[in-house]
């Protein structure tokens, strides 16, 4: 009896260290309930935290990870992540999920102006946001209105949408949709295989969730392709203004004309939108929508762009030549318009003929990445 009582004791310590921080004492038993529901191999689960990046994904982009030390990348937790970012049941009605808005094969995104959720009538204020790269905005805010501190932060808020998963208001917020998610067959012992312990609560969701989308990292365009055949550390620029040999010429001109400052003849475009990862700048503002705009903006990386539109934070712009004519001569003064977007005391107004307007466009379609949309790690899981 005295070596049972041990034995429970060991085995209860195991998993409260487990719990804390997800790591290499966690239980090595698979989760029956979620096996029987999705094709996650258990025995076998996908790799999110080693990802093969090219070499030119080295300091300069590794210093931009907004990453939290708190919340590591662990595999079981990434993987409790891709469940709970695709499980219906984790709306009020069990029609929504994470992915009903944010949809692998268009970037992550939706090409719906505004969203449903979990009414076919209702929908979101704002457009999604495409998710790739978002761990290299290095502010690590969320939301085109950067409301949210950090990915963590951003999970939960979908929960308590009235529109998007519904908890919100008298519908119980995280402690019925816990309880809901207690119910369940799978979610105590995907949180027990995952952390250790089988509580589920609002930490550990926002956690699994961010650690899934921060592994989302986009590197496999036609853009990657061309620029590793000519990039070196060591040359002027990184080589972002060298013409890339499996580009056409149109195509080439809209690079140069996206990675060459105004000053050089060029758009400009890549001093916000920063290669390697095409994530915004950390210290940009406005883009200029509207006249007299006082907030500060946020835009997702621009891989994948040239998958769907619409475009911008309230989807008024139905294609990616609309927004390239916007910063060609429609920018609009106000107080919080980024210096980069002036020239002088007033707009700037670019004036590019029709064919570097349609080159610009022919280079941001090289930016599509068919890995992402295609890679099984973050894939449907469940058997429908």
């Amino acid at each position: 009896m005295r070596l049972e009582s041990i034995r429970l004791a060991v085995s209860a310590l195991t998993l409260a260290l487990a719990a804390c921080g997800g790591g290499s004492t966690q239980p090595s038993a698979t989760p029956a309930g979620v096996a029987e529901r999705t094709t996650i191999d258990f025995a076998n689960i996908a790799d999110y935290s080693a990802s093969r990046l090219p070499a030119y994904f080295d300091r300069t982009v590794t210093a931009l990870d907004n990453s939290p030390a708190s919340n590591p990348i662990n595999d079981r937790v990434a993987t409790l992540g891709r469940v709970l970012f695709y499980d219906l049941r984790l709306s009020t009605n069990d029609r929504a999920s994470c992915a009903s808005c944010h949809q692998q094969a268009l970037g992550f995104t939706d090409s719906m102006r505004f969203s449903n959720g979990i009414s076919g009538a209702a929908t979101t204020d704002f457009h999604a946001m495409r998710l790739g790269n978002l761990r290299y905005w290095r502010p690590g805010s969320t939301f085109w209105d950067r409301r949210a501190a950090s990915v963590e932060a951003q999970a939960s808020q979908p929960f308590h949408s009235l529109v998007e998963m519904g908890w919100g208001g008298a519908a119980g917020g995280f402690d019925a949709l816990t309880r809901k998610m207690a119910a369940t067959a799978y979610y105590p012992d995907l949180f027990a295989w995952a952390f250790g312990s089988p509580k589920i609560g609002e930490a550990r969701i926002q956690q699994a969730l961010a650690q899934f989308v921060r592994a989302m990292v986009s590197s496999s365009s036609r853009w990657d392709t061309g620029y590793a055949e000519v990039f070196s550390a060591a040359a002027p620029n990184r080589a972002l203004n060298a013409d890339l040999p499996n580009f056409t010429a149109q195509e080439n001109r809209g690079r140069q004309l996206f990675m060459t400052g105004v000053g050089g003849g060029g758009a400009g475009c890549s001093s916000c939108h920063l290669p390697p990862t095409f994530a915004l700048e950390a210290d940009a503002r406005s883009n200029g929508l509207d006249a007299g705009e006082t907030r500060l903006f946020k835009a997702p990386s621009l891989r994948s762009v040239g998958l769907t539109g619409p475009y911008m934070h309230d989807g008024r712009f139905a294609t990616l030549a609309e927004v390239v004519d916007f910063y060609d001569h429609g920018i609009q003064e106000g107080p919080a318009l980024d210096d980069r977007l002036r020239r002088g005391d007033r707009p700037q107004r670019l004036n590019l003929s029709a064919a570097d307007r349609a080159a610009l466009v022919a280079f941001l379609m090289t930016l599509t990445d068919s890995a992402l949309t295609t890679d099984a790690r973050f894939s449907d899981p469940f058997r429908r």
